[in-house]
């Protein structure tokens, strides 16, 4: 099928490169002329395992391209993904200024056709949004009606950064929230490819799907943590507990390894929106506020710890390795790495850093740091080193890399290092 797709983004690229792997034409717009550019001359915004040679050789094979001009999208395609983004504003509320925009402009363009299409929404949107402010949008800019002359559905994306690409080819499951059945047919067979379980349902369900899965995992976490920091207290090394609770078929092993808290674009972002939307319909989600409040102060375990082990900070030299908000990924939004070392140089801390993708990211928010991209020169003379992520190489390294230090105090947000190649090591909850 011919697809097109409005915003370039992580979900958008991801889903190019997975839908190209499918065998679709895939046309991709954005309106950042800058982005445009630099993606048309063989580069890509992010770091995403297999995306950019995914893309290469859709190029090669005429499946892929990329605009500014949404009429030539709308114009070539059967059916458009709307995947803006939808950030956070400062009171939690979910921002809509990209997606109000964006479905104004595709009911412009669609007023323009005389044929059937399909409009899906995979943005994150709280629920009843693209009932009230997308398909208002549409309907009010094209003077069209659906069902006959547009179909409409939400399909959320359930990606994990890292594993994005994979997690869109083989996923656990496809949700298609339908206008009608016209609409939910169409999307199916988008996907007749994939072998996995499709639920379909209407449009606020499936809109709510997402914001509730993503609320289960950040849970899954902040209680993780919650026990680890009791286990740290009595001497129990937390990751037996939880392995020991993972055997219960009900919880399953995954998102149990206490750390520092989660991080990346969606959790936090789309918690608030759903407490928002809670408090919206008079409703006090406490537990759900509870998972926030966990996570942000989940980072200042590992200082404290640090603070206990190396005294005053003032001065002294710590080694951050892997700012990313998790291994495989550039990604450092809502990273923990943020607010500890935000909380470091507010101490006097000189911050030295390593991380394989991540360091051009942190640099913008972070100019007079330190960055390195050696870890045993991130590590020279170090009073002290914060492993932040679970990179893949962080497993190899020994006493060998630590002896460079000059105080070897060693304290894992997450659990990475091999107790058989490195001693005198500590992590935040065991």
């Amino acid at each position: 099928m011919k697809i097109s797709i409005m915003g370039s983004g992580y979900v958008g690229l991801t889903a190019a490169a997975g839908f190209c792997k499918l065998g679709h034409e895939v046309i991709c717009m954005d309106v950042d002329k800058e982005k445009v550019k630099f993606i048309k001359s063989g580069n890509l915004p992010l770091y995403e395992h297999g995306i950019k040679e995914t893309i290469e050789n859709a190029i090669k094979q005429k499946r892929f391209s990329i605009t500014t001009n949404l009429s030539e999208a709308v114009d070539n395609s059967e059916i458009t993904f709307i995947t803006v983004p939808t950030p956070e504003a400062s009171d939690g509320k979910q921002e809509t200024k990209f997606l109000n925009t964006a479905s104004k402009d595709l009911g412009k363009e669609l007023k323009k056709k005389n044929v059937y299409h399909l409009v899906v929404v995979k943005s994150t949107v709280v629920p009843e949004t693209t009932e009230k402010l997308i398909l208002s949008n549409i309907e009010s800019e094209s003077g069209k009606k659906i069902g006959n002359d547009f179909g409409l559905c939400v399909n959320p994306e359930f990606l994990r950064e890292g594993e994005a690409l994979k997690d869109f080819l083989k996923p656990d499951r496809i949700i298609i929230g339908e206008y009608d059945k016209k609409s939910g047919d169409a999307l199916e067979s988008v996907y007749k490819d994939i072998k996995t379980v499709i639920m379909k349902t209407d449009l606020k369900t499936a809109e709510m799907i997402k914001y509730a899965s993503n609320t289960f995992l950040a849970s899954k976490i902040s209680l993780t943590n919650e026990i680890g920091n009791i286990c740290k207290k009595l001497g129990i090394n937390t990751y037996e507990v939880m392995k020991g609770v993972g055997l219960d078929h009900r919880i399953s092993p995954y998102f149990l390894r206490s750390g520092i808290g989660f991080g990346g674009s969606c959790f936090r972002k789309d918690i608030r929106a759903l407490i928002w939307k809670s408090e919206s319909l008079s409703y006090d989600s406490k537990l759900i506020k509870e998972v926030i409040k966990l996570n942000e102060n989940q980072p200042h375990k590992i200082i404290e710890l640090l603070e206990k082990k190396a005294g005053s900070l003032k001065g002294k030299k710590v080694s951050l390795l892997g700012i990313a908000f998790k291994e495989n990924t550039d990604d450092i939004r809502e990273s923990p790495a943020i607010s500890i070392a935000a909380e470091l140089i507010k101490k006097g801390a000189k911050i030295s850093i390593y991380d394989p993708k991540a360091s051009d990211n942190f640099k913008k928010i972070f100019p007079n740091i330190h960055y390195f991209n050696d870890i045993e020169k991130c590590l020279f003379k170090s009073d002290a080193c914060l492993i932040l992520s679970e990179w893949e190489q962080f497993r190899q390294l020994s006493n060998v890399h630590f002896s460079k230090m000059k105080n070897k105090i060693i304290i894992e947000g997450r659990k990475i290092l091999n107790p058989n190649m490195v001693d005198n090591f500590e992590g935040v909850c065991w």
